[in-house]
């Protein structure tokens, strides 16, 4: 089969850098970052926060092809920060939002344990509408 084994997909080799920058030659201001053993979820979550910031021209990202585990992310910026801090910035407010998502989330469902749901029903048919007493549900935050 042509698929990698799964641990190749996350598990960096002997000596294996996870970041690569390149400098681009053409363009001014910009960068091309290649991530590696990682996928669309990750490169889609940085070029969306990079995008967020205001001194970026151009942020994108691809995956050359599924069978390889890593994204090169393509960064310009308007000369005021370089796209090596432009990256670092998104990547620590992208670590920031996640963190207060994950928060958020154990606070909601904290609630749910705390206000006694009905028995939980694994296949979800025994309860159609909110199973929360105040009527809320887990996007409420």
């Amino acid at each position: 089969m042509n698929a990698p084994n799964r641990y190749e997909l996350f598990v960096l080799d002997e000596g294996e850098k996870p970041v690569e920058v390149t400098e681009d030659t053409k363009i001014p201001n910009a960068a091309t970052v290649k991530i590696v053993k990682q996928d669309h979820t990750l490169g889609n979550m940085i070029r969306g926060q990079l995008l967020a910031m205001p001194q970026i021209l151009f942020a994108g990202y691809k995956v050359p092809h599924p069978l390889h585990p890593y994204f090169l992310v393509k960064i310009q910026t308007d000369g005021t920060i370089t796209p090596t801090a432009a990256l670092e910035q998104a990547c620590t407010k992208l670590i920031g939002t996640l963190s207060s998502l994950e928060t958020k989330f154990k606070r909601e469902f904290s609630f749910k344990d705390v206000e006694g749901v009905a028995t939980e029903d694994p296949y979800g048919t025994a309860n159609a509408g909110p199973t929360w007493a105040s009527g809320r549900d887990y996007m409420d935050f």
